[in-house]
């Protein structure tokens, strides 16, 4: 199994992805809880993974997300910059098949930071 993560889920109109990191690896990066748009939930799950180092872009950008969606924007920010920024890149595969680069989604969640698109997720929780 590969890591899963999810980047787009509505966010990107990509669906959920996939982080392709080595054989065998299954690590929990927050899927299910941002799915489930459990967002405290995912940041928990991802803050207390062990198996992916701290700069992984599938924890960076999942961890974004699940900042986002509870408002943190300017940590979210950060963690989608520090994707983008990467030296070394993986290579995602979205739920409807296109393998895409960390950085360039990473550049695609800043972007949406930026117009504001995260913010309906905070209102949902807010309710």
């Amino acid at each position: 199994m590969a890591i899963i993560t999810s980047i787009a889920l509505a966010l990107l109109a990509q669906g959920p992805v996939e982080a392709v990191a080595g054989p065998q690896a299954d690590y929990d990066v927050g899927y299910e809880e941002l799915v489930s748009n459990e967002n405290a939930a995912a940041r928990k799950a991802i803050e207390n993974c062990d198996e992916l180092a701290e700069n992984d872009p599938a924890r960076l950008i999942n961890h974004g997300i699940a900042l986002a969606r509870t408002g943190e924007y300017e940590a979210a920010r950060a963690e989608f910059k520090t994707a983008a920024m990467a030296r070394d890149s993986v290579e995602l595969q979205t739920a409807g098949g296109a393998w895409v680069d960390s950085r360039h989604l990473a550049r695609k969640a800043l972007a949406m930071l930026d117009k504001g698109e995260f913010a309906r997720y905070y209102a949902l929780s807010l309710r």
